[in-house]
């Protein structure tokens, strides 16, 4: 497969780019996490999710340990080149490490975080440690 898009990207000194995964249903934002130029070709290759992971420095394919994988249905690339978008269906409707739906259950209700989203599944259930 020709990768010669991913020229188009406009990478940080990093050489990552953020991405916002997003239920391609809903439209609800499910998660944001970066990726640099191998896990946006894999992503693109395999039709499920790659990342970087910047707390662990590896190449990370979403779902690998939980199994809940993102499958995507497109990529898309904002206006400056520098954000993409996976549109994705969430494997098991799980996307967050806390067993949530979504990493953005929280929401600023008079003056403080309120959690909005219950827990789907135990995290110890997912991944069989704290994580």
């Amino acid at each position: 497969m020709d990768t010669a898009w991913l020229d188009d990207i406009k990478w940080d000194d990093k050489g990552l780019v953020p991405v916002i995964a997003q239920d391609k249903e809903s439209g609800r934002v499910l998660m944001f996490a970066y990726a640099n130029r191998e896990a946006v070709a894999l992503t693109a290759a395999k039709g499920t999710a790659h990342y970087w992971t910047r707390s662990r420095q590896k190449l990370w394919h979403k779902g690998e340990e939980s199994g809940h994988f993102q499958h995507v249905e497109a990529i898309q690339l904002d206006c400056d080149g520098d954000v993409l978008i996976y549109r994705i269906t969430q494997e098991g409707g799980i996307a967050c490490h806390t067993g949530r739906e979504s990493c953005f259950f929280r929401t600023l209700i008079d003056g403080e975080w309120r959690i909005v989203d219950p827990v789907l599944k135990d995290p110890h259930a997912i991944y069989g440690h704290s994580h």
